[in-house]
C-alpha cells in the first residue's frame, strides 16, 4: 500500500498510494460475520445490528488510510462495534432496546425435542441477558464468536487473567442458575 518513491535525487520522500477498493475488503470481509453476530448480541434486532454493520464499515472506509498502523484490524473493528452499539443502547433514539441473542440453528429433530432445545436455549440467553455488561460481553467474544484470550483483552483494553476470571464467573453463574431452574419443582 506504500511505495517508496524519490520525487529527485536529494528528495528520499515517500509517497502514499491509495488503498482501493479491493484491498479494503480483503482486510475486512474475513470478520464480517462477528462483527454482526457481536451488533446482533448487543442490539435488539437484525435491522440494527446490519446498521451498526454498515456504520462500521463506513467508519472503517473513510479511515482506510489509517488501517495499517493496527496490528490488529479485526480486533479495532470488534472494539468500535462494541463502542458504537453500546453509544446506541444509550441514545435516546434506543431507548426501547434490549439485549437479545438468537443465532442457534435446529437439525432435523422432532417437535418434542425442538420444543425442549428452544427452551433451554431460551433459559440460556436469558441468564446471559442478565449478567453484567462486561461478562455478557466476554461470553460473547469467546464462547459465541471464539476470540482467543489476547485478542479480547486487546479489544477491552483488560489483562488475558482479568478475561479469564471474568467468564470464569459468568460461566459459573449461568451453571448455578441453570440448576437452579432444572430443580425447581423437583425438590
Amino acid at each position: 500500500m506504500y511505495l517508496n518513491r524519490h520525487t529527485n535525487e536529494n528528495d528520499k520522500s515517500y509517497t502514499k498510494l491509495k488503498m482501493n477498493q479491493s484491498e479494503f475488503l480483503n482486510i475486512v470481509i474475513p470478520f464480517k460475520d462477528k462483527v454482526f453476530r457481536l451488533a446482533k448480541r448487543l442490539l435488539v434486532s437484525t435491522e440494527e445490528a446490519e446498521d451498526a454493520t454498515q456504520e462500521l464499515y463506513f467508519k472503517l472506509w473513510k479511515n482506510k488510510s489509517k488501517l495499517k498502523d493496527y496490528n490488529n484490524v479485526e480486533a479495532f473493528a470488534m472494539t468500535m462495534t462494541k463502542n458504537y452499539c453500546f453509544d446506541r443502547l444509550k441514545s435516546k433514539q434506543a431507548s426501547n432496546l434490549t439485549l437479545v441473542h438468537s443465532n442457534y440453528k435446529e437439525n432435523d429433530t422432532s417437535l418434542q425435542n425442538r420444543v425442549e432445545l428452544n427452551d433451554s436455549v431460551s433459559i440460556v440467553h436469558q441468564l446471559i441477558e442478565n449478567l453484567p455488561e462486561q461478562q455478557k460481553l466476554i461470553i460473547q467474544l469467546r464462547d459465541i464468536e471464539q476470540y482467543e484470550y489476547d485478542e479480547i483483552a486487546e479489544m477491552l483494553n483488560l489483562k488475558p487473567t482479568a478475561i479469564r476470571v471474568t467468564l470464569s464467573r459468568a460461566r459459573k453463574t449461568i451453571k448455578e442458575q441453570l440448576i437452579k431452574q432444572h430443580n425447581y419443582g423437583i425438590s
